[in-house]
């Protein structure tokens, strides 16, 4: 009788635990809920929780919406459009490809090299030399910032390579051709070579301590001692000037310098000019300086 009253309260006590272990699966509500309703992990729910695919591309643009912002610009000023903007796919190949250049650009450039590999400088093939850039010095206000080491000017020889810059050089060309060369004329055959005193150096003028840079230190000056005649005759500023013959082309040729350069010296400046003109392309705001 025992026995059968111990057994069958361990078979109550079996099948009391048997439904805690089928229900504790099941997930309980947690505190503080309303209803106690359980959330259940069903298809519905899985479908919410996984992340949609993106749709495919069908335009190669990317879209933008801008939307105004709260408190400083008021929403009917700026309404929330689409900015469309050109895909990668689009912009990269147009950005790297460079811009052909204009023809006429071509061109030039085609041309100033042909000239340069003539020895043509400042884009002038009657002026002959060498593009040599910047001439740097130690002395404040000497220098020269594009410089050309000239060493012909329409077909006329210079005795020495001159170093100048192209605003000095193309004012030497206009003075052979307008100015030297009309006052020789057909004497002797005309002009060979041109007698050079004085270039670019670094000094003072009249070379006076104490005396501001000369043009000559900016690599706008030039001094010419005479020229020679392609029959040899030579025609020297210090010995002709005061002559019949050869002076009155000299003061012809001096003459016409004036104005085509900012200043021109010669024997009736001073004492500094007795052998020699002075021409340079200094910048005056009065105009040119001639004595």
């Amino acid at each position: 009788m025992m026995r059968a009253a111990v057994l069958a309260v361990l078979l109550g006590a079996t099948a009391v635990s048997a439904f805690p272990i089928e229900t504790s699966l099941r997930p309980v509500a947690r505190p503080g809920s309303a209803d106690g309703q359980v959330l259940v992990a069903t298809d519905a729910l899985a479908s919410v929780l996984r992340p949609k695919a993106r749709p495919a591309a069908e335009k190669s643009t990317v879209v933008a919406v801008v939307a105004p912002e709260e408190h400083e610009v008021a929403p009917e000023a700026v309404a929330a459009e689409a900015i469309e903007v050109a895909s990668a796919t689009f912009v990269l190949p147009q950005a790297l490809r460079p811009i052909p250049r204009p023809k006429a650009v071509t061109e030039k450039a085609i041309q100033r090299r042909q000239m340069q590999q003539r020895g043509a400088v400042c884009g002038d093939l009657s002026i002959q030399g060498d593009d040599i850039g910047v001439v740097l010095a130690s002395t404040f206000g000497c220098g020269v910032d594009s410089a050309v080491k000239v060493k012909s000017v329409s077909g006329i020889a210079l005795s020495q390579p001159s170093t100048m810059d192209c605003q000095t050089a193309k004012a030497l060309k206009n003075w052979v051709d307008n100015g030297l060369r009309p006052a020789v004329g057909s004497k002797g055959g005309g002009v060979s070579k041109i007698q050079v005193m004085g270039h670019y150096v670094c000094r003072p003028r009249n070379n006076q301590a104490g005396n501001r840079i000369s043009e000559h230190g900016r690599g706008r000056a030039i001094d010419i001692g005479g020229f020679t005649l392609k029959d040899g005759t030579k025609i020297s500023v210090l010995k002709d000037w005061r002559t019949k013959s050869n002076g009155k082309i000299l003061k012809a040729a001096y003459a016409k310098a004036c104005g085509t350069f900012g200043t021109t010296l010669g024997p009736n400046a001073n004492r500094y000019h007795q052998d020699h003109f002075h021409f340079d392309t200094a910048r005056y705001r009065s105009g040119s300086y001639c004595k």
